[in-house]
């Protein structure tokens, strides 16, 4: 409201102010008009534009007059009477050309320099993204990136591409309801670490035009910044490794993790369903680890104690397979019959 008012003063004292000051006429109004519709429209323009590209814009000019300046200068040392000729001549030519060299490049350049931290900005290339951290559209779906950077495991900058932004964008709008709710997931994880600030994240928002595929761009921008890639894409991960790239990925961080069982180990499961094979039962572990139960296909639904048989890796994650404990399963079978019995006494 208050900025129409603004306008509203503008386009009645420019008018005013042309009639009193330029010209006591006609002329004097309709230069008034005119500026005061300049003004207005220099005004929408810069409300478009972003005050970064505004500092980067006029630092750009500033950097370009200033180099004129010095051309100048060079040339009067010179002393020579063509070259100095030449330069009058087109001087006002060449200092809009150089300032408008600085605009262009401080304009397209501003995306890079906003990445870069004050402490990297001067270092040299080897050692300019060693904190950068790229966040991928899998890692983002995914979510457990958020509960890693809270644990404090990881450090730097993360920077989030504004084509990856796009990608989730329109995986939350697709029309799949699977894909709409993995892109929603994807987009609250980012809201929830802007929100809790357990790293800086950056919006990088430069983007590889002549370039379609997101992977490819994600790897260019790799390249570029020196870099790393967070991901869960078992291809993206495979492929960055063959351009030099370092990859974090998230599942073989979690397979990491996961609890060491050595054949012999014995334990209590849950047996939760059939396996692909004849009579045998499938368990969990609480990290989401497949145990496959020979013979435990008849003890679904029930508590079992097994002993570890073997322990098998696979890209996909890791498998223990296992077998009964006949001594131990009757004892708990008899356990629970007196635990039966006890309730039907009370």
């Amino acid at each position: 409201m208050f900025i129409w008012f603004v306008r509203l003063l503008v386009i009645i004292a420019s008018p005013i102010i042309g009639y009193l000051q330029v010209s006591s006429d006609a002329k004097g109004i309709l230069v008034g008009v005119g500026v005061g519709l300049v003004l207005i429209l220099i005004e929408i323009v810069v409300e478009k534009i972003s005050l970064g590209s505004i500092i980067a814009a006029t630092i750009g000019i500033v950097i370009g007059l200033i180099f004129a300046k010095l051309l100048e200068y060079t040339v009067f040392l010179m002393d020579d009477i063509r070259v100095t000729a030449f330069f009058e001549t087109y001087s006002l030519l060449i200092k809009i050309m150089l300032a408008y060299t600085g605009f262009i490049i401080a304009l397209r350049k501003k995306e890079e320099l906003d990445i870069l931290d004050k402490d990297i900005v001067f270092s040299d290339k080897g050692k300019k993204g060693k904190n950068f951290k790229i966040l991928d559209t899998s890692a983002i779906i995914d979510g457990r990136i958020a509960d890693i950077i809270e644990t404090r495991f990881l450090g730097g900058v993360l920077i989030v591409p504004q084509f990856v932004l796009d990608e989730l964008q329109n995986i939350a709008d697709a029309s799949d309801p699977l894909r709409r709710a993995k892109g929603r997931r994807g987009l609250d994880i980012l809201d929830r670490l802007q929100k809790e600030q357990f790293l800086p994240i950056k919006i990088y928002e430069g983007d590889y035009s002549e370039i379609d595929e997101v992977d490819k761009k994600l790897l260019k921008l790799a390249e570029d910044l020196n870099s790393e890639i967070i991901t869960t894409d078992y291809n993206l991960n495979k492929v960055a490794k063959l351009h030099g790239i370092m990859v974090l990925n998230v599942n073989d961080l979690s397979n990491a993790l996961k609890p060491i069982f050595l054949p012999g180990e014995r334990m209590n499961m849950f047996i939760v369903k059939e396996g692909k094979e004849r009579k045998q039962g499938i368990a969990y572990l609480d990290d989401g680890t497949m145990v496959v139960v020979e013979d435990g296909k008849n003890f679904i639904g029930k508590r079992v104690a097994i002993v570890v048989t073997t322990i098998l890796q696979t890209p996909a994650g890791r498998m223990i397979f296992a077998k009964f404990i006949s001594e131990e399963n009757s004892n708990i079978s008899k356990n629970n019959n007196r635990k039966r019995n006890d309730n039907g006494e009370k």
